[in-house]
């Protein structure tokens, strides 16, 4: 798997009895993501699928929605001293015609952890920036069934052949309203997951993904949420909770959000009209 995984030596106890093993990690490296040759953001990730991470990454930044605003995506020959490649940066150049945001406003982008903008100012920056408005119908195009969304755990684990290695892994997958697994990706990180599956249906130009269902491994956060927006999904399940900002962007822009789907159980946080539900118990 090449540098997706490395080898550590490492001490193991089990039950008192001591012995020294190498043990498979998931590797974890620094990917500086460049737009029209100047620095734009750095994101620690595990090595592979670096184009469709740096095109998702920019599809969730509202800067590209179609394959036709993307020129070329390169790994930038000499981005060390010594003039060697680390296959660490990538240079994103965009179509011409296509607008390149202003580098210089020292908060451009806002999805990153520590980027200080309360929650009102991030709802806001999706709703505005999003490229496409989720069905909000009550009879929406794409209704999925419970019982299939109890399903898409198990087919996601079943994907996730680095995590079965070293245990290390997020996951995410995009599935169809039947359940039928599209495309599954893993990273150390939860959002550069997300960011590859969606740089691929960018680079395959089939975004908006209006009639898919992402299914994320851990919890549901707003920074996914505003993922599944931009890039047209219409419902987000996750294994885990959501948070609070994430369950406010769902209700404001229509996404479906699941959330504690384990086994036959889940909770709806949003979005209810896009499952088939017993009309009597939904309302109870």
């Amino acid at each position: 798997m090449g540098r997706v995984t490395e080898r550590r030596r490492v001490i193991r106890i089990r039950d008192g009895a001591v012995s020294s093993r190498p043990d498979t990690l998931v590797a974890e490296e620094p990917l500086e993501i460049r737009l029209n040759g100047k620095p734009l953001a750095i994101t620690m990730r595990t090595p592979g699928d670096d184009f469709a991470l740096a095109a998702g990454f920019l599809v969730s930044e509202g800067v590209l929605a179609r394959a036709d605003e993307l020129a070329t995506i390169v790994y930038c020959a000499g981005a060390t001293a010594d003039g060697a490649n680390t296959y660490n940066v990538v240079d994103v150049r965009l179509a011409e015609g296509v607008a390149v945001p202003d580098l210089t406003l020292e908060r451009n982008f806002y999805t990153t952890s520590s980027c200080g903008l309360c929650g009102k100012a991030s709802l806001d920056a999706v709703r505005t920036t999003a490229r496409w408005a989720l069905d909000t119908a009550p009879d929406p195009a794409l209704r999925i069934d419970p019982e299939t969304l109890a399903a898409l755990p198990d087919r996601l684990r079943s994907a996730q052949q680095v995590f079965d290695r070293t245990g290390g892994l997020h996951a995410a997958a995009l599935f169809t309203a039947d359940g039928e697994l599209l495309d599954a990706r893993e990273d150390v990180g939860r959002h550069n997951a997300v960011d590859k599956i969606v740089g691929r249906a960018l680079q395959d130009g089939r975004l908006p993904l209006s009639s898919c269902v992402l299914m994320v491994s851990g919890r549901a956060s707003f920074e996914l949420a505003q993922k599944a927006v931009m890039a047209g999904i219409p419902v987000l399940a996750a294994v885990s909770a959501p948070s609070s900002l994430a369950v406010d962007l769902a209700t404001e822009t229509g996404l479906t959000l699941v959330g504690f789907l384990r086994g036959r159980s889940m909770n709806v946080y949003a979005g209810a009209h896009r499952l088939a539900l017993d009309e009597a118990g939904a309302a109870g």
